[in-house]
């Protein structure tokens, strides 16, 4: 079997297999994670058989600033150091990542790649609608800040 560019990224954690026992966990994030809060524990169940599970060890890299990158992470358990962004704009354009993510401890991610996401939308049409109209509103709000944040600097800068 082909290794996937996931696997390839994530080589140095330890892959433990499809997200779907850690669904539970999942869902009780759900207040940690915008992107998931609308979300039942049936979806998130759905959800989590296509996403897989990494054991990453302190000082390992989960996202480094610059590759390019085709999956987001959510941290199902332990510390991450995280420096701008956290994955999900790579995922759906390819480009390269904004952030470097390294584990500040022992912890547990979820993986959510394109191709994932692709085989959602195709399998599951209404969760995978649901999945991207998430992110779309996550990344909408993310500009809104972003271009908030340019004007207020314009307007010092002008001033």
């Amino acid at each position: 079997m082909a290794e996937t560019a996931e696997q390839a990224r994530l080589a140095q954690l330890e892959l433990l297999g499809d997200a779907t026992e850690f669904a539970g966990r999942i869902h009780g994030l759900i207040t940690c994670s915008p992107l998931f809060e609308n979300f039942n524990l049936a979806e998130i169940r759905e959800l989590s058989r296509f996403m897989r599970v990494y054991r990453a060890e302190p000082g390992a890299e989960i996202i480094g600033e610059g590759q390019s990158g085709d999956f987001m992470v959510l941290l199902i358990e332990g510390m991450i150091g995280t420096w701008k962004s956290f994955g999900e704009m790579s995922m759906i354009d390819g480009e390269q990542r904004f952030a470097s993510c390294i584990a500040a401890e022992s912890c547990l991610v979820a993986v959510l790649s394109r191709e994932s996401l692709a085989r959602i939308i195709l399998e599951q049409p209404t969760l995978g609608a649901k999945v991207l109209m998430e992110l779309v509103l996550m990344l909408s709000q993310r500009l809104r800040q972003t271009s908030t944040k340019l004007v207020a600097f314009m307007d010092r800068e002008r001033s």
